[in-house]
C-alpha cells in the first residue's frame, strides 16, 4: 500500500504508529511533513504538501489519539 498526501487518515494512522508518544497538536508542519515523507509506505511528491495538507493530517492526528 502507498500513501499519498490525500489519505490524511491513513497517514494520521501510521504517524501515531510510528511517533506513539508524540502529542500531535505541538508537532510543527516542518516536522510533520518530514515525519510524512519518511514513512515507509509514503509515496507521492514531497512538494504536493502544503498548509491545508498538513492541517488536515494534524487534525486526523488529534482525532487519531482521542
Amino acid at each position: 500500500m502507498s500513501l499519498k498526501w490525500i489519505e490524511s487518515l491513513e497517514i494520521a494512522i501510521a504517524l501515531d504508529e510510528a511517533h506513539p508518544d508524540v502529542d500531535p497538536q505541538q508537532v510543527r508542519f516542518t516536522d510533520l511533513r518530514d515525519w510524512v515523507c519518511d514513512l515507509e509506505d509514503f509515496d507521492d511528491d514531497p512538494e504536493h504538501s502544503g498548509e491545508r495538507v498538513l492541517e488536515a493530517i494534524q487534525a486526523a492526528w488529534i482525532d487519531e489519539k482521542d
